[in-house]
C-alpha cells in the first residue's frame, strides 16, 4: 500500500467503493486501491514515497543555492539562483499538480496560495524566499501523507487478509484455484494454520479458528461440523456459531473441510472492508460545519489580501511591501488544519474500531456514538444469550404433553425465530416418540404469535393477549391461570390453540448474557446516564431480566410501533441509542440517534440497517466503541481549537510583519499536529 497518499485524495479506495460497496470482489477492491495509489504517489525515489523524496531534493538544492550564495561571494549570480530554482521545480512540482486538479474541479485550495506567494517572491526577486516556501511547503505535505497513510493501512490491510488461492475439493482430490473462482456448494480443505478462503459451514474436522480480523474477539473460537449438512444449506443464516466460519480468519491445528456458501465477492469480509472503506466518506457534524466556516471564511481572507495590496494608496510604502504582506496572509489565513482537522480523527477511528470488531460507518456515527446519553437495548439476543430453552409444559384439561409440543414443533418448524428453534429443539428431545406431523402455511402475526394449518386444523401459537382478540376464543381458565403462574417467575409463555382445542402453555426461560453487569457498570463510567429494556415479551418478564442485569428500567407487552414510539419519546430528551439484532429491531434503529447491532458478523442485513456494527455476538465490545467514540470526539475539537487558534495568532502577526518563511513553519507545524494527535486513536485502549 501506498505510504504517500495525498492529503487531497484521503478518500482513497473509499471514494472508489462508495457507489457499489456491497458487490465489489474483495480482490478487485485490492485493485482499485493499488491503482489508485499507484497514481496518487505510491511511486518510490531512494527508497522513499516520491513526494517525499522531491521535498529532501528540493531542501537540499535550496540549501546548495544559499551555501553557494552565502559563502562563494565571487560566484556569477546565476549559480546560486539555479540551486533556487531546482528547488522551486522540486518543491512545487506536486503542489502544481494538486493545483492544477483543484483548479479542474474549480476548488481553489492552499496549493494555489503557495504558488501564488512563490510566483510573487520570484517576481521581486526574492528567489531564496520563494524556494524556502515551496520547500517547507513540500516537506509539510509529504510528511502529512506520510501519516495520514499510516490510518490509511489499517483500513487497506482488511483486503490483504482473505487468501488468494484455495484448494478445493473436486471429485475427491485437492485442487488449486483462485478464491473467486469458488462458487457455493465447493467444499474447500483449509489446513492448519491456513487463512480461510471462504464464508461457509464446516462439515468435517474440528479445530480452534481465530476470528480477531472480522469479529474482534481476542481468543480463538472452537469449532466443530454442523450436525445436519443438509439443513444448514438451506438455511445458512442460521447455522450455529460453533460451525459457522468467516474468510480471511486463521485456521488453528486442525485440517477442516468447509462447505462455501457465500462467492468471494459476497463474503463478510469483503462487505465489512468495503463499508469501512465507504465510510471515509461520510461526513461527520463537525466537518459539515468546518466546511461552511471555509465557505464563508476564504472569500473573506481573499477581500483582506485584496484590500493589503491596495495599502500603498493610504500608506507610504513601495507595492512590494504590500505584495508580499498580502502573500503572507493568504499563507497564514488558509485553513488547511482546519480542513484536515476533522477527517484525520474520523480515518483514525474507524480504522481503529474495524480493528476491534466494531464497523462504524462513517463520521456522523462515530462523533454521534461519542455524544449518547441513554441507551435502549432489546431482550433477546442482546441483554440475554438469544437461546431460550423450554421450562415448563403444563397441558389443558383433555389434552397431554406430547399432543400438546407435537403441534408446538410441528408449526413452529417453519419458523426461524429463536422461540421457535427452542420449541422445536426442546420439544423434539422431551418427545418419546418422533415429531413427524407436517404443518403448511405459516402465518406471522407480528409481535403476538403465528398460526399454520396441520392435518385440515388451524394451529395457534402466541402470547396470551393473542387469544380473545381478532375474532379468537379468549383462553380457558386453567391455561390463563397457568401463564400469570409463569409469568410470576419470570418466564416467557406462549400458549398453544389446534382447531377448537386449548392444549396448553409452554414456559421458557432465556439467559442474561456473562458479563451483562459488568457491560452496564462499565457504561455508566462512560457517561450513559440512562438505560432501559424494551421488550415484545410480557412486561414482568421484562422487568425480571432487567432486575438481573442490573438495568432498573424496562418496558414489556411493546409492538414494533410501540418500540419506534419509545425511541422517539426518548430522542426528544437525549441522544439515544438503539441495540438489538438489527433485524427485528431495524425499525427502531432507524428512529435512534444511532443503531448499534450485535452480532452482525453472520447477518447481511445487519450490516446495512446498522450505524454501528458489532460484529461479535459479544456485549463487551460496546463500552469499547463508545469509549472509543468519546475519544475521538475530544481529539476532532482539539484539532478544530488548535487550527482555528493558529489562524487567529497568523493573520494579524502577518499583517503586523511576520514573513512568509515563519508563517509556512507554524502553519505546516500545526497541520502535522492534528494529523499526528488523531493518529493517536489507532493505539487506543479501554
Amino acid at each position: 500500500m501506498s505510504d504517500g497518499v495525498s492529503n487531497g485524495e484521503q478518500g482513497s479506495g473509499a471514494i472508489l467503493l462508495a457507489t457499489n460497496a456491497a458487490n465489489i470482489p474483495l480482490e478487485n477492491y485490492k485493485d482499485m486501491i493499488e491503482k489508485h495509489n499507484h497514481e496518487h504517489g505510491d511511486a518510490r525515489l531512494f527508497g522513499l514515497p516520491m513526494e517525499l523524496a522531491f521535498a529532501i531534493l528540493s531542501g537540499i538544492t535550496l540549501a546548495v543555492g544559499f551555501a553557494v550564495g552565502t559563502l562563494v561571494p565571487s560566484a556569477p549570480n546565476w549559480l546560486p539562483v539555479s540551486g533556487y530554482v531546482a528547488a522551486y521545480f522540486f518543491g512545487g512540482l506536486f503542489t502544481l499538480r494538486e493545483a492544477i486538479e483543484n483548479a479542474l474541479y474549480r476548488r481553489f485550495k492552499i496549493d494555489s496560495l503557495m504558488l501564488v506567494a512563490a510566483a510573487g517572491a520570484a517576481i521581486l526577486g526574492e528567489f531564496a524566499e520563494g524556494a524556502l516556501l515551496l520547500f517547507l511547503f513540500s516537506l509539510g505535505h509529504a510528511l502529512e501523507s506520510f501519516a495520514m497513510s499510516r490510518a490509511k493501512r489499517s483500513i487497506d490491510a482488511l483486503a490483504e487478509l482473505a487468501p488468494e488461492r484455495a484448494t478445493v475439493l473436486r471429485n475427491g482430490s485437492p485442487v488449486d484455484v483462485a478464491v473467486e473462482e469458488l462458487v457455493v456448494g465447493d467444499v474447500v480443505l483449509v489446513r492448519p494454520n491456513e487463512r480461510l478462503p471462504a464464508d461457509g459451514f464446516i462439515i468435517k474436522g474440528q479445530s480452534a479458528i481465530n476470528q480477531a480480523s472480522v469479529t474482534g474477539e481476542s481468543i480463538p473460537v472452537d469449532k466443530r461440523p454442523v450436525e445436519d449438512r443438509a439443513a444448514a444449506r438451506t438455511a445458512t443464516d442460521a447455522v450455529d456459531e460453533v460451525s459457522r466460519t468467516f474468510a480471511g480468519t486463521i485456521n488453528g491445528m486442525g485440517a477442516l473441510e468447509i462447505e462455501v456458501t457465500r462467492r468471494s465477492n459476497e463474503s463478510t469480509l469483503s462487505k465489512v472492508a468495503a463499508l469501512v472503506a465507504a465510510a471515509e466518506t461520510e461526513r461527520s457534524p463537525t466537518q459539515r460545519m468546518t466546511d461552511k466556516f471555509e465557505r464563508i471564511f476564504v472569500p473573506l481572507v481573499l477581500l483582506l489580501a485584496a484590500l493589503l495590496l491596495c495599502a500603498p494608496l493610504v500608506i507610504d510604502e513601495p507595492f512590494s511591501e504590500s505584495f508580499y504582506r498580502a502573500m503572507a496572509v493568504l499563507v497564514a489565513a488558509s485553513p488547511c488544519a482546519l480542513a484536515i482537522a476533522t477527517p484525520s480523527a474520523v480515518l483514525s477511528g474507524v480504522a481503529r474500531a474495524a480493528r476491534g470488531g466494531v464497523l462504524v460507518k462513517g463520521g456522523a456515527a462515530l462523533e454521534d456514538l461519542g455524544t449518547l446519553k441513554a441507551i435502549a437495548f432489546d431482550k433477546t439476543g442482546t441483554l440475554t444469550e438469544g437461546r431460550p430453552r423450554i421450562t415448563d409444559v403444563i397441558p389443558a384439561m383433555g389434552a397431554n404433553e406430547s399432543e400438546l409440543l407435537q403441534v408446538a414443533v410441528a408449526v413452529e418448524a417453519l419458523s426461524d425465530h429463536p422461540l421457535a428453534e427452542a420449541v422445536v429443539r426442546d420439544g423434539k428431545a422431551r418427545l418419546d416418540a418422533p415429531a413427524d406431523r407436517k404443518a403448511e402455511g405459516l402465518e406471522s402475526l407480528t409481535g403476538r404469535g403465528v398460526k399454520a394449518m396441520l392435518e385440515g386444523e388451524t394451529a395457534w401459537i402466541g402470547k396470551a393477549e393473542m387469544f380473545g382478540a381478532d375474532g379468537l376464543e379468549p383462553l380457558g381458565t386453567p391455561s390463563a391461570d397457568a401463564i400469570e403462574k409463569l409469568r410470576d417467575k419470570g418466564r416467557t409463555t406462549m400458549a398453544v390453540r389446534y382447531g377448537g382445542r386449548d392444549l396448553g402453555v409452554i414456559g421458557m426461560m432465556d439467559t442474561p448474557r456473562d458479563g451483562a453487569q459488568e457491560t452496564l457498570t462499565e457504561l455508566r463510567k462512560l457517561g450513559i446516564e440512562r438505560m432501559l429494556m424494551i421488550s415484545g415479551d410480557h412486561a414482568r418478564v421484562a422487568e425480571a431480566v432487567a432486575a438481573e442485569v442490573g438495568l432498573d428500567e424496562a418496558r414489556g407487552d411493546l409492538m414494533p410501533e410501540d418500540k419506534v414510539a419509545t425511541i422517539e419519546a426518548l430522542s426528544q430528551e437525549a441522544k439515544v441509542a438503539m441495540v438489538g439484532d438489527g433485524v427485528n429491531d431495524a425499525p427502531a434503529m432507524a428512529r435512534a440517534t444511532v443503531g448499534i447491532a450485535m452480532g452482525a458478523a453472520g447477518s447481511d442485513v445487519a450490516l446495512e440497517t446498522a450505524d454501528v456494527a458489532l460484529m461479535a455476538d459479544d456485549l463487551h465490545h460496546l463500552p469499547f466503541a463508545v469509549g472509543l467514540s468519546r475519544k475521538s470526539r475530544s481529539i476532532i475539537r482539539q484539532n478544530v481549537y488548535v487550527s482555528l487558534g493558529m489562524v487567529a495568532l497568523l493573520v494579524p502577526a502577518t499583517i503586523f510583519g511576520l514573513g512568509i518563511g515563519p508563517a509556512v513553519i507554524m502553519h505546516e507545524g500545526s497541520t502535522l499536529l492534528v494529523v499526528f494527535n488523531a493518529l493517536r486513536l489507532l493505539r487506543y485502549e479501554r
